[in-house]
């Protein structure tokens, strides 16, 4: 009973909440015309790539309904790619193409799509149905990104993404996303993605949830998640650090696919980050954004705002007990 009590209180002073999260912390750290930037996918890869910030290559961004003919001819030319809104959210509207049968695109769900199909998703995106506004959108062709070797086995039908939140250019906390068969192969964890805590100076597996609750194996593959290690690690998290130096916004979610040929390539960012990485990593938000406040002055560089990260994630207590990994 007295473990419970202990587990309690220190959840209430630890674990950032919706509300306090959109109230102390958003609306206070993060400018509008910036949330506005980090909203359009398009906009945003445009201000990376000026910073030297790797992401997918773009093969076409399309505005129009008279456009689509030009994006057809471009995708035909393709064997492999993906398609998505520019301003969407929680991979609504993605379709990922892996090759071509005939005339047909087969999609990393395993379904053919005619190009008929394709222009019909097109042009629902362009409609704005994946929108957060609901406002009319653009729609992207850009690289589809393969999952490295030693990731492939835990990403059956998708690639899996490593989100890393960032607070005033320190990187705080991350997680690895990982898809699953009823996720059909995209890595958010509201849809069935498995969220996998890591330790910010290893990149190793620290605990794992799925639907809000723990899990030690692939539900698909039967992997253990304990053993997950997440490839040139060091390099996901000055990535993570040096986009603030791009998009300084005062807290963002970054998501980070460890490519086979690239290497970590920037997939996204995120104004409004879930909360669900507190339950993967088993730690609470609250002491190192009150830590990272009173620091984050002293950082004038990305290798000091990481050192400062790496130092607030080792001094802070480990995992709430009743929430290790198994």
């Amino acid at each position: 009973m007295v473990g419970l009590y202990r587990r309690v209180r220190r959840l209430r002073r630890e674990v950032l909440g919706i509300n306090r999260r959109n109230g102390e912390v958003l609306l206070r750290v993060n400018p509008q015309r910036l949330v506005a930037l980090v909203d359009d996918k398009a906009r945003t890869k445009a201000v990376l790539v000026e910073h030297g910030i790797p992401v997918p290559v773009t093969f076409g961004a399309y505005t129009s309904t008279r456009q689509l003919g030009d994006l057809l001819d471009e995708a035909m030319r393709r064997q492999e790619f993906v398609l998505k809104p520019a301003r969407g959210a929680g991979g609504e509207g993605i379709l990922v193409v892996v090759g071509r049968r005939a005339e047909r695109f087969l999609t990393a769900g395993g379904a053919q799509v005619s190009a008929a199909d394709l222009l019909s998703r097109a042009a629902d995106i362009l409609a704005g149905a994946f929108a957060m506004s609901q406002a009319r959108d653009q729609v992207i062709l850009e690289e589809r990104l393969v999952p490295e070797r030693t990731l492939a086995a835990y990403t059956p039908g998708g690639v899996a993404d490593v989100r890393v939140v960032v607070f005033h250019g320190v990187p705080i906390m991350a997680m690895a996303r990982l898809p699953t068969r009823q996720s059909a192969g995209r890595a958010n964890l509201h849809v069935g993605g498995i969220g996998v805590g890591l330790e910010l100076a290893t990149g190793r597996a620290v605990h794992a949830i799925r639907w809000g609750k723990e899990i030690a194996r692939h539900p698909d593959t039967g992997q253990e998640l304990a053993g997950l290690r997440i490839p040139a690690w060091s390099e996901v998290v000055r990535i993570a650090a040096a986009s603030h130096d791009a998009v300084p916004l005062g807290y963002f979610g970054i998501d980070i696919v460890i490519d086979a040929r690239r290497g970590p390539v920037v997939l996204e960012l995120n104004a409004r980050p879930g909360l669900a990485i507190q339950l993967a990593t088993g730690c609470g938000l609250r002491p190192l954004l009150t830590a990272v406040e009173a620091r984050h002055d002293a950082c004038h560089d990305v290798a000091a705002r990481i050192s400062l990260g790496l130092g607030l994630a080792g001094d802070i207590e480990g995992p709430i007990e009743g929430e290790r990994r198994s």
